[in-house]
């Protein structure tokens, strides 16, 4: 039929040869062969069939489901383009329109038609036909606002009109893939609710802007499909378009409905899998930072992603008294709604804490395992908190004349060595100087910050400058939650100004693929790596490092884990 690419394998039998009766004077050896006939093409059938659900069955998201869905039904109906259209009736959406072999453009052109006069805009609206009947409960009739035909031939009226074919109630028709239902509710697998424009340029009383774009597109035909399931109702229409003026032959339309039976149940779940991901997207959003604080001296970039049920991974920015800044990031184990719950009271805490005593990262750590232990004694997590003072200088920094300060703050040039800040112990940084030994200035409001930091088993933080890359070297210490009583020593360092101070979450590392020693050092070697041109950026540096180390990007679907890091850039 022209306009009809052959996409399937060509039939043994078509649906009015399997069809029809054999003559009464037919021999009685040639009958044997005829019934194999049949039965060939009844195979043939069911092999497409689940050849072409075993692909969509693998697919994990709505969005790759709505690919599989277009292109399955392209080949099955033998059109070359096609779109669906996801409106579901409950109105909770997602509202979405995805193309096959159409451009954004193409898609914009289709929907500046009147919806009454597109097909798949009939089936959403359930708009009634010339004789008063609504599409979605009446067998299909001739007509349309656009001169489209509804089909209501392709399941129960083809079976009376053969004796053993494709569509009589043989094989095909009580196989696994069955959904028909006697309601007249708009069964597609029985042919009802399907609308067929099989020649748009020819038919009269079509829409003037429909006829303009048909012909803009270079479409001449058009076959459209309901798409609805049990759970969800009605949430969607399919609709594919011919080269030239045509329409699927019966059996293609029985073969696309008993695909659909399977297909409409599958995007169904996938439906309410997206909205489940959805809300716990959108939770994590509201709970995590809107925007990051403006500290004078320091510029802080974020990159964060959750994995498809939603994790616990988090992170925070807030200034504290006498111009001081905290910095956390964190995880809280488990995934789902959940997880997300705990993440946002764990991090709630910590802002209190951080506000209360946040110049002793100990004693807020220490805090958090507390209240994890009491109020959540199933879950545990890690942490990482650091307080950075002012640089020297800043009105409300520590140790300027008349100003309020914390007691005991070290002047320009203190190394890290000086002892833990808080009286939590001693504290060590593989080697990094003060501020004077990277380049800081002694006194004015460019010296080095000094930095206190505590972690309670989080992945070390990255130091990146023109000088040095290296990771702080954290002492080893238990997830909060995994011990009677939590304490670790904290380390004091002295990024000199134009470092970075990089902290992540080990989804990070887990995204690469590698095992974690190979991991680190994998994010050793891209922050060593950065080009000068963008280390002093904290955007561009952290958009290299994710480039390099994860090319499918923050947004892999296939991937569980959740990502965070967080860069701050001290000028």
């Amino acid at each position: 039929m022209a306009g009809i690419e052959p996409a399937l394998p060509a039939p043994t039998h078509t649906a009015e040869s399997a069809a029809a009766a054999a003559p009464a004077d037919t021999p009685p050896e040639a009958r044997p062969t005829d019934v194999q006939d049949r039965l060939a093409g009844w195979i043939s059938d069911l092999t497409t069939l689940h050849g072409l659900t075993e692909q969509l069955a693998r697919t994990r998201t709505l969005d790759a489901a709505l690919r599989e869905l277009l292109r399955a039904g392209a080949s099955l109906v033998g059109a070359r383009r096609g779109l669906v259209v996801l409106e579901p009736s409950d109105g909770r959406g997602p509202d979405t329109t995805i193309g096959l072999g159409l451009g954004r453009a193409d898609i914009g052109h289709i929907e500046t038609v009147p919806r009454r006069a597109l097909s798949f805009g009939r089936i959403l609206d359930g708009l009634p036909v010339p004789d008063g009947h609504e599409r979605d409960r009446t067998p299909g009739s001739d007509g349309g606002p656009d001169g489209g035909q509804a089909s209501g031939q392709a399941g129960g009226q083809a079976g009376a009109a053969a004796d053993g074919g494709p569509l009589d109630g043989g094989p095909l028709d009580s196989g696994p893939l069955d959904s028909g239902r006697a309601d007249g509710s708009g069964c597609v697998a029985c042919g009802r609710g399907d609308v067929a424009q099989p020649d748009i340029p020819g038919e009269p009383g079509l829409d003037p802007r429909l006829r303009e774009v048909a012909a803009r597109l270079g479409y001449a035909a058009s076959y459209a499909v309901p798409l609805e399931a049990g759970s969800v109702g009605r949430f969607g229409a399919a609709v594919w378009l011919y080269d030239e003026p045509a329409q699927p032959a019966e059996r293609q339309r029985h073969l696309v409905g008993r695909y659909l039976a399977y297909a409409a149940e599958h995007l169904a779940r996938l439906l309410e899998l997206h909205r489940q991901r959805q809300t716990v997207a959108t939770l994590r959003e509201e709970l995590l930072p809107s925007r990051l604080p403006r500290v004078p001296g320091v510029r802080l970039a974020v990159r964060h992603a959750s994995g498809p049920l939603g994790g616990g991974d988090w992170y925070d920015a807030l200034p504290l008294p006498d111009g001081a800044l905290g910095l956390a990031v964190g995880s809280v184990t488990g995934s789902g709604p959940g997880a997300v719950a705990a993440m946002g009271r764990l991090r709630a805490s910590l802002r209190a804490y951080a506000v209360m005593e946040g110049e002793d990262p100990v004693a807020v750590l220490s805090d958090l395992e507390l209240l994890l232990r009491l109020t959540e004694p199933a879950r545990s997590a890690t942490a990482l908190f650091a307080f950075a003072e002012a640089p020297q200088g800043v009105p409300g920094a520590p140790g300027v004349p008349g100003m309020p300060g914390v007691p005991g703050a070290p002047g320009a040039g203190a190394g890290p060595g000086a002892g833990a800040y808080g009286g939590s112990g001693a504290g060590g940084y593989g080697g990094a100087g003060s501020g004077g030994t990277h380049g800081g200035r002694t006194g004015g409001a460019t010296a080095a910050r000094r930095i206190v930091l505590a972690g309670a088993g989080h992945c070390p933080p990255l130091i990146i400058g023109d000088r040095r890359t290296e990771y702080v070297e954290t002492s080893l210490s238990a997830p909060l939650g995994m011990l009677a009583c939590w304490e670790a020593p904290s380390v004091a360092l002295a990024p000199a100004p134009g470092e970075t101070l990089l902290l992540y979450s080990d989804g990070l590392l887990r995204r690469t693929g590698e095992p974690m020693d190979r991991a680190f050092a994998r994010l050793h070697s891209a922050a060593a790596g950065v080009p000068r041109s963008v280390r002093h950026d904290p955007e561009a540096l952290t958009d290299h490092l994710l480039r390099t180390l994860l090319p499918d990007g923050l947004d892999d679907p296939e991937s569980p884990e959740d990502v965070v890091v967080l860069a701050a850039y001290f000028e």
